[in-house]
């Protein structure tokens, strides 16, 4: 358990916010927190509750809004100065992994005008280069912020536990977080896992995918499926909380809808074997990831996903936690996003 976790009884978790600054702000004070000098050499500032209380962030920071750099530099500065705490999310691991390569584009975004020229002289995939855009746009001309920032991912835990609820991005899975725990005890990942991470097939590239990705079903040869964020994908998400699921539509857990002759379709036993579940007496988890609509509320009893499309002009989203079981819709709190 993290030190920070063991001093608190109140938490509130926040969920994914791309680039939402000015909303995070908003939210920080809806729950009561307000802002702080961190030092008096300091020009940089947290915010800190009258109670003492703790913020945790569930990762994906970066990408598709307009202030990146000042989501991140206010999120790390919260919790490297004590009051917040953050799991890695798959767009922060995105970050780490191609860290260099992000380096050699932003260069060439300085040196060429042309988005063609660029795309062609990269050697960051084109579907990054689509996904992260914003980033690399602000970033331009900040190749020194830009390393640092992949340097202070590194240090991010990849799930967290307090006496009485979990916190991961994506999916929790019991068995992969038992061996990271025993691997890695202090919840740090080194360089050597993630150099590790980046080879399809070994524990640490399997831990980082479940759990900062979730769990994903693939399509049938030949269908895609077009995401709210234009992406084509060859999979769809899964729950990884559905008891006894018989067809594909039992698990589809994203905005966007399978084909109905898939959904209707008996889950093969291959892909059975695939699914994790989170039982309904295990702690409570939260995390972000899925892009929900709609009025916040709890998954389950025990399962909260605090991802409302807040860059989507949807909603930033906190749950304010103090050991309750069943979770309690009266306890998210939110700011629409415009």
């Amino acid at each position: 358990m993290h030190p920070l976790l063991l001093q608190q009884h109140k938490v509130d978790l926040i969920g994914d916010i791309h680039g939402c600054y000015e909303p995070l702000l908003s939210l920080l004070e809806r729950l009561g927190y307000q802002k702080q000098t961190v030092s008096e050499r300091s020009s940089g500032f947290s915010y800190v509750h009258s109670e003492g209380r703790l913020v945790v962030f569930v990762g994906d920071l970066i990408d598709r809004g307009p202030q990146v750099r000042e989501v991140v530099s206010l999120v790390r500065t919260m919790v490297e100065s004590g009051h917040a705490l953050m799991v890695l999310g798959n767009h922060e691991f995105n970050a780490i992994v191609y860290c260099e390569e992000v380096v050699q584009h932003l260069e060439l975004m300085s040196r060429y005008q042309k988005h063609s020229d660029i795309i062609d002289r990269s050697s960051l995939p084109e579907r990054l280069q689509r996904l992260m855009s914003a980033t690399l746009e602000q970033f331009v001309g900040r190749i020194d912020e830009w390393r640092s920032c992949c340097e202070w991912f590194k240090s991010l835990p990849l799930f967290l536990e307090g006496e009485t609820f979990r916190v991961v991005h994506a999916c929790w899975d019991s068995s992969l977080i038992d061996q990271l725990r025993k691997d890695y005890p202090n919840y740090r990942m080194d360089d050597d896992f993630y150099t590790a991470a980046k080879s399809i097939g070994t524990i640490e590239s399997l831990a980082v995918d479940r759990l900062t990705r979730g769990t994903n079903m693939p399509l049938p040869a030949g269908m895609k499926l077009i995401g709210q964020d234009g992406v084509s994908r060859n999979f769809f998400r899964a729950k990884f909380w559905a008891e006894k699921p018989q067809t594909y539509g039992d698990i589809v857990f994203q905005p966007d809808p399978l084909p109905y002759d898939l959904a209707e379709k008996p889950i093969d036993d291959c892909h059975h074997q695939q699914l994790v579940y989170y039982p309904k007496d295990a702690l409570p988890v939260f995390f972000g990831h899925y892009w929900l609509k709609g009025e916040p509320k709890p998954l389950l009893e025990n399962i909260a996903c605090l991802d409302y499309s807040a860059v989507h002009s949807g909603r930033l989203i906190a749950y304010t936690y103090s050991g309750e079981k069943p979770l309690r819709k009266e306890n998210f709190v939110w700011v629409n996003v415009d």
